[in-house]
Parts: structure tokens; sequence; C-alpha cells
């Protein structure tokens, strides 16, 4: 039989995370973060990673498991999140995964598959100092469904969905059978109350030191390069720190790149047809889908 996992998912600032807690409290779940940022260690702020006294005693994994000046890449995320998983079922638990990156939760429960492309440094090279308006338009015209679900700003993810494009004509398509027994559940809030938490939530986050963190990352030995390649706040984030914006423009710049990759994530979750909806994070309404998940509905 195969193991079951509860997925939560939706953009961000959409109270993934609370939910996720709360089912977990309810069902004896653990939650496994499903984050492509928050597996750094420091990256604390910028990532809006949940806290200890938010987790309310419920065991999280995949946070702050990786050195921010290296790479944590789609296939260890799923190393260890299997691993999670496995180990999280053995115990008679319930894995609850719980996160916005979704190439990661696809490939993770086997909706897609990695491609098994190695890097390509001639290509890298040719395009390492190109823009990621150019790597995008590229990938618009190799890959155009791709292309409608990356994260345009970020270049590593660009070059790495050119070169797998370029070896393989696309990238991975989704897959008709999956690695677990999956309950998705998404959270889809009205947009104009999405963006409205947002900019609430990341107000709060420069009050909190997000500038702070910043510069504690630079002298701990992160580079600028890297912070940049780190995306949304933490390029911003150092472009602040190198005199390049202000601080208002900053904000104001942030505020809308993290509206726009809230839209581009619920586009990309709408393709998948299994998942289940809510507009607000509500226990109530999903609890009985989780007890038939759980074989437990009379219980």
């Amino acid at each position: 039989m195969k193991l079951k996992v509860l997925v939560i998912l939706g953009p961000t600032s959409s109270g993934k995370s609370a939910l996720a807690v709360e089912l977990a409290s309810k069902f004896n779940g653990e939650v496994i973060s499903a984050d492509s940022r928050q597996v750094y260690r420091g990256l604390t702020i910028g990532t809006g990673k949940i806290t200890k006294r938010e987790m309310k005693g419920v065991p999280h994994h995949l946070l702050d498991v990786a050195s921010p000046k290296r790479k944590f890449s789609a296939d260890d995320y799923i190393r260890h999140a299997r691993a999670a998983i496995q180990d999280i079922s053995s115990r008679g638990k319930l894995p609850i995964v719980a996160g916005g990156t979704g190439f990661y939760i696809d490939a993770l429960v086997g909706r897609i598959s990695l491609p098994n492309v190695p890097p390509n440094p001639a290509f890298r090279r040719i395009h390492n100092n190109s823009t990621t308006v150019e790597l995008l338009c590229m990938l618009e015209k190799s890959d155009p469904e791709r292309a409608k679900t990356i994260e345009p700003n970020n270049k590593r993810r660009l070059i790495r969905a050119l070169e797998i494009a370029l070896a393989l004509g696309k990238n991975p398509a989704p897959k008709s059978t999956l690695e677990y027994d999956v309950l998705w559940v998404g959270i889809d809030p009205p947009m104009k109350d999405l963006e409205k938490k947002i900019t609430l939530r990341l107000l709060a986050r420069i009050k909190q030191g997000m500038v702070r963190e910043a510069k504690r990352l630079h002298a701990d030995g992160l580079s600028y390069k890297r912070m940049d390649e780190l995306g949304l706040e933490y390029r911003s984030l150092t472009r602040l720190l190198q005199g390049q914006t202000t601080r208002p423009q900053m904000i104001e710049e942030l505020n809308r790149a993290i509206r726009k990759y809230a839209i581009r994530q619920i586009r990309y979750w709408k393709r998948n047809k299994e998942i289940q909806w809510l507009e607000k994070p509500n226990v109530q309404t999903i609890s009985k889908k989780i007890r038939a998940l759980l074989g437990t509905e009379n219980s």
C-alpha cells in the first residue's frame, strides 16, 4: 500500500503554515516544509519561516538543513523529504507537506519526474552574462509551458530549465501515477485579500529586522552574488545594501514582486485538478476528507 500524505499548498501569505500546524495537531501529524529557501539556515525573516511558537509543538522537517552558501537542489530536497515521509509514517503519524514551491512538491510525490539531464558547462558559460529577461524569452520559445510557471527573476532556474529543454525538447510533464496516496488541499483567497496580507506581512518582516538579517548573512560570508541568487526578498535586500536602491523603493518593488510571484504560484497549481481549494484555511471543511484518506471516516 502507498503511504498516505496530506499536501497543503497555496500562494505566499495564504495561511498554509498555520493550517498545517492545526491539522497536524488534530490528526497526529508532522509537517514537512516545501519551500526552496526555507531549507537554508539563517534565511528566517526574509523567507517568513515559521517560528517555534507558531509550531505549537508540532515537529517540522526540512527547515534549516543547508548552508545558504551552497545550492540545495530539487534532488537534495526529494531525498530528504522522502526520508522524512518514511520516518513519520513508520511512527504511525501523518506526513503533512506544506509549502509553495510547486516543482518541489510535484517532484516529491512523483507527479513529475526529475529529468536525468546533467549540467551543460558550455551552455552555462555562454549564457552566464545573459539577463533574466533574455533567458525567459528563450524559454518562452523553447518550452512555453515551463515559461508560464517559472520564477522569471531566478537566473539559476531559468538556465536549468533551458538546459532541460535543450536536451529533452521540453521540461517534464505531469505523470498519471504518484508515489503516495495524496490528499491535495489548496488555499486560494480572493486576490484583494491576498494582496493586503502580502503587504502587511512584508511590512511586519521589515519591522522584525529583515534588513539586519541580510547584513548579518553578508557579514558571515554570504556573498552579494549568492544572496541575489536566492531571489525575491534577498535580491531586493542585496540591492539595498549595495546602495542601488532606497528603503522605500525596495519596499514598493518587493511588494509588487511578491504579488506577481503569488499569481504565478496559483497559476502553477491550477493545472492540478486533484486539488481541493479553500478560500480560507478551514479545518472543519477539510477534516472529513482527511478522515477518508486515513480510513477513519466513522471514528
